[in-house]
């Protein structure tokens, strides 16, 4: 969640094929969550609202909510509006207005292994160029996925995103030194993967990682400033901006994104990537 400045790698954790498994049983709580989410989002609709509605679903599942009470954050789920690039915190107040942009940020915890997930939804009808916004980072979130490859490296990933984003016909603020993340009995792990860089640097992508990919882009300058409330991180120029998320484990197979329904099939298959089928 909050931005991690480069270090050395101490924490990398590689799982075993059942410890993965316990891990896309969140990814899956966090999946289902999102989606009802998303069908409740519109406007009129409070972000407390939304918060109330993940917490629920998560905790129906038998899971536990990764963020509520991380580091001190007070709610279940990120609910980051317009200019908000993560780390809002959902309220009373924050009532869902036609044309705003909102990205919704999730977790969850099963029998302790964590799943994170995140998506960015417009509310009612937005302007195309918002419409754009979404798809370039979603797009960009797919093509790290699919560079997360046993035997290359960490950084194949961030060039990855950023080339897809750079290849936008409109030019995009990549969000500096926040970016992803490696998961598994917490919620944030090493190594850092930023969403810009060389390839072929950093740790070698092996089976048992798991990561958590997640770009976010600006429509403006990428510039940010954090927020009194000691999370909410804006952009400086007041632009829009989008975040996708998603969590992906490494396998002998190919990537198996465990946060999508489908294991990310399909997505991945327009990039030439193959996935064994998994439950």
């Amino acid at each position: 969640m909050r931005g991690w400045r480069r270090r050395r790698y101490r924490m990398i954790q590689i799982k075993t094929a059942d410890e993965v498994a316990l891990m896309r049983e969140a990814g899956l709580v966090v999946s289902r969550t999102l989606q009802r989410l998303a069908d409740a989002v519109g406007p009129g609709v409070t972000t407390s609202q939304l918060d109330a509605i993940a917490e629920e679903s998560i905790r129906a599942e038998g899971a536990v909510p990764s963020f509520k009470g991380y580091r001190g954050f007070p709610a279940t789920i990120c609910t980051s509006v317009n200019e908000e690039v993560v780390h809002g915190i959902p309220a009373r107040r924050r009532v869902l207005r036609a044309g705003d942009l909102i990205s919704i940020d999730c977790g969850a915890i099963v029998d302790g292994w964590h799943g994170d997930s995140a998506l960015t939804l417009g509310v009612g009808g937005v302007r195309p160029e918002l419409h754009e916004l979404m798809r370039v980072t979603e797009e960009s979130m797919w093509a790290g996925l699919a560079a997360a490859i046993a035997g290359g490296r960490l950084t194949d990933i961030s060039a990855a995103v950023e080339r897809s984003i750079r290849s936008a016909p409109k030019a995009y603020g990549i969000v500096d030194h926040y970016g992803g993340h490696g998961i598994g009995t917490e919620m944030h792990q090493d190594p850092h993967v930023l969403n810009y860089g060389r390839p072929g640097r950093g740790p070698r992508l092996v089976p048992g990682l798991a990561l958590a990919i997640e770009p976010m882009v600006t429509a403006g300058d990428p510039a940010t400033r954090e927020l009194d409330d000691g999370w909410t991180v804006v952009t400086r120029d007041g632009s829009h901006t989008a975040h996708f998320e998603h969590t992906v484990a490494i396998t002998e197979d190919g990537p198996w994104v465990l946060t999508a329904t489908d294991g990310g099939a399909a997505k991945l298959a327009e990039y030439g990537v193959k996935v064994a089928q998994r439950a």
